[in-house]
């Protein structure tokens, strides 16, 4: 080991027989203190199916840690299911606890000077929640993925969480009835592990693949198969090794690794939310990263997954068809993939690559041949104009129209707007606009999901623009545009629009604009006072407080 452990300040430190005494009551013995003690940060929760599975994961883990020659410490820390909240007032705590969780972490490891630190977790924020804390700390530090979820079934068809959502609009446009709806729902969610779709749980492990920080073929394991938990204890010795040869996170987490990153985000289809995130992961770690850099990418690489939501196959399917793996080598192979980014192993990626085929199998369609990719060129676009100054992010995978102008209809809440879509007052051809929704404004930065869910149940997906201050789910597809920065809450164009006002969304020339004078819109910001904020107390008024603009991650410590 070497001699620099964080924990001997305290376990051979001036007040060592105090602090030998408090661990000897958690199971240290004599031998045990010259051993790295190592923080297991366990996401458990009966909250959400995504976190349900994972306090055996941490068992099986904790278990490798002490074969592999360190004391586990094992603690817990908060998520919020992302899948309940849609849709509500809940929804506002869901970014906001990807800062408690990162928070969390970081306070455990540093106040108790942890040599180390392991963290499980599942629904969306548990990802970048831990691995701003990792950032924070820069010790040596894995993330083990709880896991996805198996698809569900009905008539036929594979089922995600989302097929509920969408179902919904499906119901109201009279598509369905109520037994099917009431079947969808049933069997969307089979059982344990998040949300089975390249949404944004699987988007961000398949990430943290990419970036080194977890292990090769990890990110798309069924939380509920048994190499699920045996990839959770090889994570063990994986870290014990990286915590005797020092590999910290500023060595893995660099700017190689965060272009690695957004390129296989890009290849997979992967999640709005990514953009987010891992902005705020850049901060964290000191890596320079703007939201010009992911189109720069987006224009290098194809889609190369046919993956939920835009597409056909689940997380499970892709793990089958040779996973992000796979899909690494043939970015590397192709030249858009780093090769000599460390990972958290010891190894170099194109090392862990190097028996990995350069060309997908043949028996399966999930990941297509380099040649006939799914998209020429990614599908997160990066827009700006006269209502994005700061930009605004597109998902534009399986859209047949990426050009929309049309009236705006204006709604201050997520409710509003998913009243009037139900009650069919959305005609093909309109641009919705929910503001008020921000990091700021909501507060919290809520998803979109039901709305864009009905709107797709309701047959108006090609047809029906849709922009916000506020998320997107890893879940919603169609031409919606997300994160418009600045936002409306501290004056942002976004909150000059009129009802019946021209927007156009023009995804292949990057735009989004409203259609009026420069003139008129100097007038309307003259005239815009900004609103009293909703909550004066607790967490969500901490995080309104101190939360920046959306376009640099939404993060809570900008200004500090």
């Amino acid at each position: 080991m070497p001699d620099n452990l964080r924990s001997q300040a305290i376990t051979q430190g001036i007040q060592r027989s105090p602090n030998r005494a408090m661990l000897r009551a958690v199971g240290f013995g004599d031998a045990d203190f010259t051993k790295p003690i190592v923080g297991l940060a366990n996401g458990f929760s009966t909250i959400t199916p995504c976190n349900m599975g994972i306090d055996s994961l941490a068992t099986r883990a904790e278990a490798g840690l002490k074969t592999a020659g360190a004391m586990p410490q094992k603690f817990g820390t908060i998520t919020i299911s992302d899948g309940i909240s849609m849709g509500t007032e809940g929804m506002k705590y869901s970014l906001v606890s990807r800062e408690v969780i990162a928070d969390s972490i970081e306070t455990v490891c540093g106040g108790q000077s942890l040599d180390g630190v392991l963290a499980i977790g599942g629904c969306d924020k548990n990802m970048p929640g831990a691995m701003i804390a990792m950032a924070r700390l820069n010790i040596p530090a894995i993330f083990v993925y709880g896991g996805t979820i198996k698809p569900g079934h009905y008539d036929g068809k594979d089922l995600t969480v989302v097929s509920s959502f969408e179902a919904v609009g499906q119901h109201s446009a009279g598509r369905i009835d109520e037994a099917e709806l009431t079947a969808i729902e049933r069997n969307a969610c089979p059982g344990a592990g998040s949300c089975g779709g390249m949404f944004t749980a699987n988007t961000m492990s398949s990430a943290f693949e990419a970036m080194g920080m977890s292990l090769m073929y990890s990110s798309t394991m069924a939380a509920e198969d048994q190499e699920k938990a045996d990839s959770a204890e090889k994570s063990a010795f994986a870290l014990v090794e990286a915590i005797r040869k020092q590999i910290l996170p500023s060595q893995i987490l660099t700017r190689k690794a965060f272009e690695n990153a957004i390129a296989v985000i890009m290849a997979v289809g992967g999640s709005t939310n990514s953009v987010l995130h891992l902005l705020a992961i850049s901060r964290a770690i000191g890596v320079e990263l703007i939201l010009d850099d992911f189109e720069i990418i987006r224009a290098k690489v194809p889609v190369l997954c046919d993956l939920k939501p835009s597409g056909r196959y689940v997380a499970t399917d892709l793990h089958k068809a040779g996973g992000i793996p796979q899909v690494m080598k043939m970015l590397l192979a192709h030249g858009l993939l780093h090769g000599d980014a460390l990972t958290i192993t010891g190894q170099t990626v194109a090392e862990l690559l190097a028996e990995i085929p350069e060309a997908p199998r043949a028996d399966q369609d999930v990941i297509r041949p380099w040649d006939n990719p799914m998209y020429a060129q990614g599908h997160l676009a990066i827009l700006k104009g006269n209502l994005a100054t700061e930009g605004a992010v597109a998902k534009i995978t399986g859209v047949k129209k990426p050009i929309i102008t049309g009236p705006a209809r204006v709604f201050e809440s997520e409710e509003k707007c998913l009243a009037a879509i139900l009650d069919k007052k959305i005609q093909a051809g309109d641009v919705i606009v929910i503001r008020y929704e921000g990091p700021k404004g909501g507060p919290g930065m809520r998803e979109m999901l039901a709305p864009t869910s009905a709107i797709i149940g309701a047959g108006l997906g090609d047809s029906v623009g849709l922009i916000t201050d506020g998320r997107f789910s890893g879940g919603t597809y169609g031409m919606v545009v997300g994160h418009v920065a600045p936002e409306a809450a501290v004056g942002g164009a976004i909150a000059l629009v009129q009802e019946g006002d021209t927007i156009t969304i023009d995804a292949p020339a990057r735009k989004l604009e409203l259609q009026i004078s420069d003139a008129e819109l100097a007038q309307r910001r003259a005239n815009w006072k900004p609103r009293t904020p909703r909550y004066t107390q607790g967490v969500l008024a901490k995080y309104a407080k101190l939360v920046a603009s959306s376009s640099v991650g939404a993060v809570t410590d900008l200004n500090l």
